[in-house]
């Protein structure tokens, strides 16, 4: 019998993910009261709902491996079973060496037993150290990994240094955020505390989540003069997941502090606008729509949410996949694919439509009348009644009164 697994002393069971199989607490042994949730509950931790997440993990890092055209070393410094890094290395082709490690014992054993299991004691390494630790020991210019993923149950901001210097020069780096209270203005002080900007509870609170967590990882690079570009990104269930390449330089450190900003927000006729931090300064703070006083969401990335000839590499990968969430998956990759380049921002036409009185259309027409009438008009997989367009709240109230009066 396996050491490891004799040292495993909490209810297990065998699940297949993608082409690996592995040992993960039988959650359901864990849950005490109606609600609760099980992994937190569980002694390692493993979350069967973040398997989407990891899907998109994996295709990422083809496409990532596919531009190298090379070899790569991975790192996932909070693995806990080890699900994620055994995924990469069965199913990322080019994968060389992975490295995966938790701090939590019971966790380091499950995961070198997994590795066992899937015959990758090769090439994947398990270690049982604080993730700092373990990133900072592979700072070093010729240490570093091709790519890092940083995948906490929380915030990854008590690890964003470290993984940032732990990745090589043009390497990739994956940022998981599923403390969305704060993200999205529940916790205004906790955000500003963690990310270094201020939240808004809007109806795109989604969307300014994801370029706070873009934000805070570029200000962080830039303290080593390190430049960051999105990939992909996307905002999911209950979190907000960022791919960014690094470029190591002060002038690419520069050119990706030029993109963060303010979103400027009226809560009473919906009007929005983006602002640099010199052009903030001259503003009363007043609605040039309605009058009203404005409130505001930053500093954030107010650049490009992704790349889209990345998303292009991500969507032939995914055509190849047999994947549980391969339809949803290919949805959320064509809808961030075609917003990539939008302007930041999303109307939901159900808030809209309430506060005015007036019916709600079909977002798809919507859309629709918008291009026809000149606008830029897109979906957003923000939200599906969410629509990303360059027209102001003027021009979309009186489009939709038109509507209403059309039927």
């Amino acid at each position: 019998m396996n050491k490891a697994i004799t040292k495993i002393d909490f209810p297990t069971e065998t699940i297949k993910e993608g082409q690996a199989q592995v040992l993960v607490p039988k959650l359901s042994a864990f849950v005490e009261k109606p609600g609760e949730y099980a992994p937190s509950k569980a002694p390692v931790f493993y979350n069967p709902i973040m398997e989407l997440n990891r899907d998109v993990a994996i295709l990422a890092l083809q496409a990532y491996q596919r531009t190298l055209k090379r070899e790569i070393s991975v790192c996932e410094p909070l693995a806990g079973c080890g699900v994620r890094g055994i995924r990469f290395a069965r199913e990322v082709e080019g994968v060389k060496k992975v490295v995966i490690n938790d701090i939590n014992k019971k966790a380091y054993r499950l995961a070198k037993y997994n590795v066992e299991l899937n015959g990758l004691s090769g090439r994947v390494t398990v270690k049982n150290m604080d993730a700092n630790l373990l990133l900072a020991w592979h700072a070093a210019p010729h240490k570093r990994f091709d790519a890092v993923d940083v995948d906490p149950f929380g915030s990854p901001t008590p690890f964003m240094d470290s993984a940032i210097r732990a990745a090589r020069d043009g390497g990739l780096l994956a940022l998981t955020a599923t403390d969305m209270a704060p993200l999205c203005g529940v916790h205004p002080k906790a955000c500003m505390r963690k990310y270094g900007g201020k939240p808004l509870r809007t109806e795109y609170c989604h969307e300014i989540a994801l370029r706070l967590v873009v934000g805070c990882a570029v200000t962080t690079a830039a303290k080593h003069e390190i430049g960051l570009t999105p990939l992909f990104s996307h905002s999911t269930d209950h979190y907000v997941r960022v791919y960014v390449a690094l470029k190591h330089g002060a002038k690419e450190a520069d050119d990706s502090l030029k993109k963060l900003g303010y979103i400027l927000h009226c809560f009473s006729c919906f009007h929005r606008e983006t602002m640099n931090k010199n052009a903030l300064l001259g503003r009363d703070g007043k609605c040039p729509n309605c009058g009203s006083k404005m409130d505001y969401a930053g500093p954030l990335w107010l650049g490009k949410i992704a790349d889209e000839n990345f998303c292009t590499l991500m969507e032939k990968e995914a055509e190849k996949r047999l994947f549980k969430s391969k339809k949803r998956t290919q949805k959320i990759l064509a809808l961030v694919k075609a917003e990539a380049s939008a302007p930041p921002t999303y109307y939901v036409l159900d808030k809209i439509c309430s506060k005015t009185r007036l019916p709600v259309p079909p977002v798809r027409v919507v859309v629709e009348t918008l291009r026809k009438e000149g606008f830029e008009a897109l979906l957003t997989h923000f939200n599906p009644k969410g629509v990303k367009t360059d027209a102001s709240i003027s021009e979309m109230l009186a489009l939709l009164k038109r509507m209403s009066e059309s039927e």
